[in-house]
């Protein structure tokens, strides 16, 4: 029976895709389930699973486009796999009381018992002569050496240098040229329209990242034994962005034709760096999630980025984008906003630095943040207003429990 694979569609939109890598060549015995190829397009990376075990027959070649549902390769469940197995040729070897005994071809070699090996020592022709000629052997030679002179330690080095052949490091002016996947052809697209279409500005600001850092020292095993994952400092950085959004909801806006749609939801995405490059997944409805459930989902967004399992729906729709250079060491950058969305924050590395705290000088591990934004529909009160709220959620987390308010503001009715 022979089964066809098709190409599968990546989205509502795409109607055409490229065969990124055959990951079985032609001719190859696959299992069902089995990832024989990577299906590329302009929004992500899908693999194609093979639907029965059988031997594949590939039909469109790698790095060729083609047409959704088309057929990509067949896989022949009737056929079965070539296993390269020899067949045993025995022979007959007669033994002593003329039985006949069958044995595998390969054992027709004789094993000669293993000798002791003499030192390996090198002589010259007319030294060989002069031994043999005086009766000698190589132990008396070498047990008439009473001493080493400078003389015989000399010579044996200049020999030793000599012998010595400095290594010649290999000069080349090659260059490699490969073919930009779909993906990255429209990456690189949409961050060139974003630099010519919007009023792209950035604003800073630094963090002290003392009371995160101890909280999460904290109930670090805690938290992995009720919840199965770590507590990393995205969930609460998205947690603080979804209630800064709230009080600034000019941050959450997009420009659609002549109109700005501000949605009331926060669908917030979280850039990951994959094999195939960056992909944002979305955690959708933030703002009624706890700082648990949103890492538990960036925990799962992120393993099926990196195993090449998101689909098209995880990565779309999203209202605002945090993206974290910090894990590459970054100590600042300028975030390129992701279109239609209005504004991105860049997280970065955490760095001991002497800052003033009640008027004396302390060592506080800080972080620095930027938000890029779309001059066009967000003014600077709602820019530095929204990020300097970032900051009071991040150096106070307790304020996540009340929209952004303490205790005492919640009591008073401010």
């Amino acid at each position: 029976m022979v089964v066809e694979i098709k190409v599968p569609s990546p989205g509502e939109s795409i109607s055409e895709v490229e065969i990124g890598k055959w990951l079985v060549s032609d001719g190859a015995w696959v299992k069902k389930g089995q990832e024989i190829a990577e299906i590329e397009s302009d929004k992500a990376t899908l693999s194609l699973i093979a639907e029965a075990d059988g031997v594949v027959k590939i039909l469109v070649a790698e790095g060729a486009k083609c047409a959704v549902g088309t057929v990509a390769c067949t896989i022949d469940s009737a056929l079965v796999a070539d296993l390269s197995v020899k067949p045993v040729v025995n022979q007959v070897v007669e033994t002593q009381k003329g039985e006949e005994l069958p044995v595998a071809a390969e054992s027709k070699r004789v094993l000669k018992p293993i000798e002791p090996s003499a030192p390996q020592i090198k002589m010259t022709p007319a030294a060989k002569a002069v031994m043999e000629e005086e009766g000698l052997s190589v132990d008396d030679v070498i047990a008439g050496l009473k001493r080493l002179t400078r003389q015989d330690v000399e010579r044996a080095k200049s020999a030793l240098s000599a012998s010595i052949v400095p290594e010649q490091r290999a000069i080349s002016r090659d260059e490699a040229r490969v073919a930009m996947s779909p993906l990255r052809r429209k990456l690189s697209q949409r961050l060139v329209a974003v630099k010519n279409e919007t009023a792209m500005l950035t604003t800073f600001n630094e963090i002290d990242m003392s009371y995160l850092m101890a909280l999460r020292k904290d109930y670090q095993q805690s938290f992995v034994d009720k919840h199965g994952v770590k507590l990393g400092f995205m969930s609460f950085f998205t947690k603080a962005v979804s209630v800064a959004l709230g009080q600034h909801p000019a941050v959450n806006s997009m420009i659609d034709g002549e109109e700005i749609v501000t949605p009331a939801y926060h669908d917030i995405g979280i850039a990951v760096q994959t094999p195939k490059g960056l992909m944002v997944p979305i955690v959708r409805n933030s703002e009624s999630k706890s700082v648990a459930d949103i890492e538990k989902e960036i925990k799962a967004l992120a393993d099926k980025a990196r195993d090449k399992r998101l689909s098209v729906p995880e990565m779309t729709g999203g209202t605002f984008t945090i993206t974290n250079g910090g894990v590459f060491g970054s100590l600042m950058s300028t975030p390129i906003i992701n279109p239609p969305q209005s504004a991105i924050l860049g997280m970065h590395s955490i760095k001991e630095r002497p800052v003033a705290v009640n008027g004396k000088v302390e060592i506080r591990p800080m972080m620095y943040v930027a938000l890029s934004y779309d001059h066009r529909i967000i003014d600077g009160k709602d820019s530095v207003g929204f990020l300097v709220k970032v900051k009071e959620l991040i150096e106070n987390p307790s304020k996540l429990l009340f929209e952004g308010k303490t205790v005492e503001e919640i009591l008073l009715g401010l």
